[in-house]
């Protein structure tokens, strides 16, 4: 199956395994549209692609995905109901926690808000010592909707996930590890190493047995998708149309710190 994308590098190797490259490193890997509908497509490519018997995520450059690109929120002020927020949350995120093959995170440098959220949907994270990760959503004004009030809950409790989704606070890699968010911390330069070695085992493995064990799992999470998702991506919209959250965009353009009104 051939893959062609803009900002998306993809190589599928002889073992079975994609390597699966966010290639925007001049803006630190932030999603655009372009780069969101491409995430959708790609998570719901790789399920079908029979060459493919795992994948890893990873990013160009210095981050691993520095979140939503912020230039692009400046659109959501448009007619469409949901504005920005329209552009397929539901449907990256359904697609990511839906793909039945392994799929490994090699956090490569920060993942910030959506980074974050789309490091975490992954089966298994490899993280950079170096790297820092959280959802800053709530920095620009916004809920954190289109995942983070999902998985968040489920990796680290209700309670430390209300402070950390409400300060958008970033944890250091060895804070992650210690509250359970990643699995392994290493030196950077082996993070991809170690994500490849771990997706080459697995698509070296029993396929059948390995898929079924993350299906089996992987309900637990699909189940608070569906219990809690819309919610969050109609408060997301919402915050969306505040203040704060256009407040917060200026401010971005702008160069200065936001300020606020809870409104």
């Amino acid at each position: 199956m051939a893959y062609s994308y803009t900002h998306l590098l993809v190589e599928v190797d002889d073992d079975g395994v994609a390597l699966c490259t966010l290639n925007r490193p001049e803006v630190l890997n932030a999603v655009n549209g372009v780069l969101h509908s491409e995430l959708e497509d790609l998570f719901v490519r790789l399920g079908k692609d029979r060459d493919v018997k795992a994948a890893v995520l990873t990013g160009a450059g210095r981050a691993f995905c520095a979140g939503g690109d912020i230039r692009d929120m400046r659109g959501s002020e448009d007619d469409r109901p949901g504005g920005y927020f329209d552009s397929g949350a539901r449907e990256l995120i359904l697609s990511l926690l839906s793909l039945e093959k392994p799929i490994i995170a090699a956090v490569n440098g920060d993942a910030v808000g959506l980074g974050a959220t789309i490091a975490l949907g992954c089966d298994v994270v490899f993280m950079s010592e170096k790297a820092r990760i959280g959802d800053t959503h709530v920095r620009v004004g916004l809920v954190p909707g289109d995942g983070g009030a999902v998985l968040w809950p489920l990796l680290v409790g209700p309670s430390r996930a209300k402070e950390l989704l409400m300060t958008g606070d970033l944890l250091p890699a060895q804070e992650a590890y210690r509250m359970g968010l990643v699995a392994h911390v290493v030196p950077p330069e082996q993070v991809l190493p170690e994500a490849l070695a771990l997706a080459r085992r697995l698509a070296r493995g029993p396929g059948l047995a390995i898929r079924f064990a993350k299906l089996a799992v992987q309900r637990h999470i699909l189940n608070s998708y569906f219990q809690v998702l819309d919610l969050s991506l109609a408060l997301e919209t919402i915050t969306g149309k505040s203040y704060d959250h256009r407040e917060a965009v200026q401010a971005f353009m702008e160069k200065r710190e936001p300020r606020f009104q809870g409104r």
